[in-house]
């Protein structure tokens, strides 16, 4: 039973090779006309057309009135000269139909009685008594019977309809044999098939088909059981009649048309297919019944078939070798896409971190097993000693790998593919090393190790970046039938300049991070000791560069024996704003060491105009504190500040309260020197401990620095009572600070 598949149809007539026709095949050749010109008939229209000359025993039961309305010529020679339509159980009694017992079919729990109720009956035996039926003389002996039935239409459609298929059963042995024997033919196999699908299920696969169906397709019953039919299909089947089965598929609607199908072997046959939908007692869609008749006349098909059959192997051949031709391009398409896929891994992997050794780690596993079984990567220091920072083995074997890295890098001899392609600066590709590798390991024992690790084909290429070679990676293969190719050599070399030129990027960062780490050192000052002070700092740069930026403190105790603290934010976040930090705080400390006016206010002003005096930075944020100390013992502190343009400092009270100094402000230094600055005093309780930030501390992306500055209010508060400058910076720097600015913070506490 063919499913939804769209192609052409050969509807030309067919004839035996002797111009005749034999009476079964033009009997059901012209049913197969008839329903190919009334394909809207109703199933009651084509079944008999199908059915008439089948040698099965077939009937069509009206449900609604209970009746037998045809019966093939099978069937009459069951039941005699019964006139139709007829009740269905006196049809039964005309044949002499009984259970297996002898006893008379009740009316409604038989066979053909559960059938007209519309029910399915999927297999039940019944006997003909000795003497009924067509046997009128009674002296035969009693037939047993294989009684198959379905529903052809649905509770609620026009015609109701059922369609009943008895089988005879042959042979002397036990009933129960024969039972046995029917169970597992179901249906005998005639010229007509019958088969079931389960429209429930994904796709409506065919859950049963008849042995005649496996004559008339060739395909077995595992073959067919569990796949749609479309199977049956060729390139010569009318779409037409494809969209119409489609379309009373969709419908629940019988359908009865003829078309072109394929056998197993393919050959084509005219298949006059009807199929009905059937429904369960509550109405629900349970599968399609499909009766399927071969109606091609032998001969000339079998004539045509040796032409088509060229034709098809021709252009089978042409296809197989455009296919074969499609396949090699897609693999070569593939095998360059994967290069491509690798090369863009690669990359974005090995410039995914600045970490040599996590560097050489990914190369490893970038290598093996795509490239190689193992992999040995050697690097060449400055003073120009070759030494393994990396290996990998598919397996394992970290007792072998450790053993060459022991031993072998240190002692490369000068026949090894590694020492070669470090002195060459180009690949070096051994392709049977398993068969010399005195000549390629120094020692018995790395010698061993390279053997049980593997070593049928070695390939080493060189890490060149910026015209020094860098190391070399050694890739191994075990297997001798999987050798190194020249694409191997290529894709492995492209992958050595990536992984050098990575590891030419750490080196140079390191070497900057060096220098920057040194001048950070320089700038940032140790916090002095000083009496009755108590102090902490906190630094952390937003530059990925370098480790410093703009940002600075200091604490100093100037000669009249105050405090000076100063907190700034030069403009920048690289060595350049760290250079002008630098000046800039050369310049606080020599105006707060002697100046003429102590006043924080005078002290600004007077490096506003020094820094656009000598031009040492655009602009800078900063705020200054001088603290005097008390005369006497448990006496306040007295601070006077001024601000230029900065963030306002805190104070946290020894009872926990934090107090924000927010009432001061002034321009930032670098703007204009010519306005006057202002500076504010305050007394302190002992044990009160001043804390100075740059913004990076309180800013985020999208973000009010008033939100900011409250929460580092809540952080400072939440800190344990009696908290020392440390563990307040600890605070106020918890959480993460990433993608903020620089952040500068001190925390001086005044006993």
């Amino acid at each position: 039973m063919p499913a939804e598949r769209d192609r052409p149809r050969d509807s030309s007539p067919v004839q035996r090779p002797d111009g005749g026709m034999g009476r079964e095949e033009a009997g059901i050749l012209t049913a197969a006309a008839t329903l190919v010109s009334e394909r809207e008939g109703t199933a009651s229209a084509a079944l008999p057309g199908v059915l008439a000359d089948v040698p099965v025993a077939v009937l069509l039961i009206d449900r609604g009135a209970g009746s037998v309305t045809y019966a093939n010529s099978a069937a009459v020679e069951l039941a005699g000269n019964v006139r139709l339509p007829v009740d269905v159980d006196r049809w039964g009694s005309s044949v002499g139909l009984t259970d297996l017992g002898g006893q008379p079919l009740a009316s409604t729990s038989g066979p053909l009685s559960l059938v007209a109720q519309g029910l399915p009956v999927t297999g039940e035996a019944v006997r003909i008594a000795p003497g009924g039926g067509s046997d009128q003389d009674g002296t035969g002996s009693d037939q047993l019977l294989w009684v198959t039935g379905f529903p052809l239409s649905g509770p609620d459609g026009e015609e109701q309809l059922s369609l009943v298929v008895f089988l005879e059963v042959e042979g002397d042995g036990p009933a129960e044999d024969h039972l046995q024997a029917l169970r597992e033919r179901a249906v005998v196999a005639t010229d007509i098939a019958f088969t079931i699908t389960d429209p429930r299920q994904p796709d409506d696969p065919l859950i049963w088909v008849n042995p005649s169906f496996t004559r008339i397709t060739g395909y077995e019953y595992g073959e067919a059981v569990g796949r749609n039919c479309r199977f049956l299909q060729g390139p010569a089947t009318d779409p037409a009649a494809v969209v119409e089965i489609r379309t009373a598929l969709e419908a629940r609607q019988p359908v009865t048309t003829t078309l072109l199908n394929h056998r197993k072997d393919g050959t084509a046959f005219w298949n006059q297919l009807s199929i009905t939908p059937v429904f369960d007692g509550a109405g629900e869609l349970v599968s399609f019944v499909g009766v399927q008749t071969d109606v091609t006349e032998r001969v000339r098909v079998e004539r045509e078939r040796e032409a088509a059959f060229a034709a098809e192997r021709a252009a089978r051949q042409e296809a197989e070798q455009a296919r074969a031709d499609a396949e090699r391009a897609r693999a070569d398409a593939e095998r360059m896409q994967g290069r491509l896929a690798l090369m863009a891994e690669a990359t974005s992997t090995l410039i995914a971190t600045l970490d040599l050794t996590d560097v050489l780690d990914r190369l490893a596993r970038l290598c093996v097993p795509l490239l190689a079984d193992w992999v040995f990567i050697s690097m060449v220091d400055d003073a120009g000693t070759v030494r393994e920072t990396a290996s990998r083995h598919r397996d394992g074997f970290a007792d072998e790998l450790a053993l060459l890295a022991a031993q072998h890098a240190g002692q490369l001899p000068e026949t090894s593919p590694t020492r070669r392609s470090i002195a060459t600066a180009r690949p070096v590709l051994v392709q049977h090393a398993d068969l010399d590798l005195d000549a390629l390991f120094a020692s018995a024992g790395t010698r061993e190790a390279a053997a049980r690790l593997g070593a049928a084909s070695l390939l080493a290429v060189p890490m060149v970046a910026r015209r020094r070679t860098r190391g070399a990676i050694l890739l191994a293969r075990s297997d001798a039938e999987r050798p190194f190719t020249q694409e191997d050599v290529d894709l492995a070399e492209d992958l050595a300049r990536r992984a050098a030129l990575a590891m030419d990027n750490v080196r140079l960062y390191q070497q900057e991070h060096a220098v920057a780490d040194t001048l950070q050192r320089s700038l940032l000052p140790d916090l002095p000791s000083i009496g009755r002070v108590e102090s902490a700092a906190h630094y952390v740069s937003a530059s990925t560069a370098a480790d410093v930026g703009g940002d600075f403190y200091d604490l100093l105790e100037l000669p009249d024996g105050s405090i000076g603290v100063v907190v700034g934010d030069v403009v920048g976040h690289d060595i350049a704003a760290a250079a002008a930090m630098g000046h800039l705080r050369g310049l606080l400390r020599a105006s707060v060491w002697e100046a003429p006016d102590p006043d924080p206010a005078a002290v600004l002003a007077r490096v506003d105009r020094l820094v656009q005096g000598l031009g040492v930075a655009s602009m800078a944020t900063m705020v200054y504190v001088r603290a005097e100390r008390p005369e006497q013992d448990g006496a306040p502190w007295r601070l006077h500040l001024a601000s230029a343009g900065h963030p306002p400092p805190l104070l946290r009270t020894p009872d926990g309260a934090v107090q924000l100094l927010d009432g001061v402000t002034g321009l930032l230094i670098g703007v204009d020197d010519s306005l006057p600055r202002t500076s504010t005093s305050i007394d302190l309780p002992p044990g009160t401990t001043l804390v100075a930030y740059t913004d990076g501390l309180i800013e985020r992306p999208g973000a009010d620095l008033d939100d900011g500055i409250g929460e580092l209010v809540g952080r400072l508060a939440g800190a344990r009572a009696g908290a020392g400058p440390r563990e307040l910076c600890d605070a106020a720097v918890a959480g993460s600070l990433d993608g903020r600015d620089d952040v500068a913070l001190i925390a001086v506490r005044f006993c």
